[in-house]
């Protein structure tokens, strides 16, 4: 009995003489992006309207009874293409009465002219008095001028003969039909509206605190809501120079490509982008970083953590912030070009905590 006591305490004795087990800690890995310097762009987003390049309201030049309508709400029609006809009758009465007005002048002034070159050969001879030659060059004269005003009514009455039948000025789509055949109809009055199957632009309304920063022809970003995949560029062609509501000026920016996804009336979102000028007066160039860097601190203070490749170590670094847009903020001091920053977990980093990198592609802020 005595033995077993002596070999236990003798085995406890050793348990204790062995060395404790090093507890190692697990190196954190971080989700990392490396910063670059970028110029300082502030972007303002602002909504407005998709809408066809061309878009016109169709109507008859003379007024009429309608007597066919080609074409319904909705119609693809191609430039040249017959859309509406008035009641010919009418129109082929008044050509037929200037045609046969105009023969009876063009008659008539070949006589006078006639009659006019006989005194003026008389009256060189000697046979007619001036008067009588004056006479006959007044009828000449007054036959001539009978002669153009008929020419003038056949002109008329051809075009307006013309003008009884509609065509479509382009390729495009019928959005709005509103009169039924046998309605009379007034000139100028709104038959249809179309609109250009090709090509579409964004209206929108800039304050007059961006409009100066705008140019002609200067290419912008846009976004629709409705389609939050899809981002085209816009060319702006129009900028307006008299403000009409609220003190905005209507901006016109033609869309780069077509998507057959768009619609007319679809809203759209512009990215303005001018010189910015940050909340502390910054002008210079800056670092865009992800939100999800940022740390914030006492005295409404901000970090970052920048990696130490040789201690592979963070560094808990207050920087300045000048803006934020989106999910982007923008610095102007506490980093230089090419630093290693975290960009997700930072509530759960320390100063001086060892990490390691993910092995994801370098994500490059500018």
């Amino acid at each position: 009995m005595r033995a077993l006591s002596f070999i236990f305490i003798a085995l406890i004795l050793a348990g204790c003489n062995e060395p404790a087990k090093e507890i190692t800690k697990p190196i954190r890995p971080i989700m990392w992006t490396k910063v670059e310097i970028s110029p300082f762009e502030q972007i303002r987003t602002l909504s407005g309207i998709v809408a066809p390049v061309e878009a016109t309201k169709l109507s008859f030049e003379v007024q009429g009874k309608i007597q066919t309508i080609e074409v319904n709400l909705g119609n693809e029609v191609v430039k040249g293409q017959e859309l509406a006809r008035l009641n010919q009758r009418s129109f082929n009465l008044g050509l037929q009465s200037a045609q046969a007005q105009y023969q009876q002048a063009k008659a008539t002034l070949i006589d006078a002219r006639n009659s006019h070159r006989r005194y003026e050969q008389l009256l060189k001879q000697g046979v007619v008095s001036q008067s009588g030659f004056d006479n006959a060059k007044a009828t000449y004269d007054a036959s001539k001028s009978a002669a153009d005003v008929a020419q003038a009514q056949l002109d008329i009455a051809s075009k307006n003969l013309q003008d009884s039948i509609l065509l479509a000025p382009y390729d495009g789509i019928i959005t709005k039909r509103l009169f039924e055949p046998s309605q009379q109809i007034s000139a100028g009055q709104s038959l249809f509206e179309i609109e250009g199957k090709h090509g579409l632009e964004v209206h929108v309304m800039v304050p007059e605190t961006l409009i100066r920063e705008l140019r002609q022809l200067s290419i912008l970003p846009i976004h629709f809501p409705v389609l939050p995949e899809l981002t085209m560029q816009g060319q702006i062609t129009e900028i307006g120079t008299r403000a009409e509501f609220a003190n905005a000026f209507p901006v016109t920016a033609v869309l780069e490509g077509d998507n057959p996804l768009l619609r007319a009336g679809m809203t759209a979102e512009v990215d303005f982008s001018f010189s910015g000028t940050g909340r502390t007066g910054h002008t210079g160039d800056v670092f865009r970083i992800p939100a999800t860097a940022l740390s914030a601190g006492l005295e409404q203070k901000a970090y970052v953590f920048v990696y130490n490749p040789d201690s592979q170590q963070v560094i808990k670094t207050q920087v300045q912030t000048e803006n934020i847009f989106k999910n982007e903020v923008f610095i102007s001091s506490g980093l230089k070009q090419g630093d290693i920053i975290a960009t997700a977990g930072v509530a759960f980093l320390r100063d001086g905590q060892q990490v390691s990198l993910t092995d994801n592609n370098i994500q490059r802020f500018n």
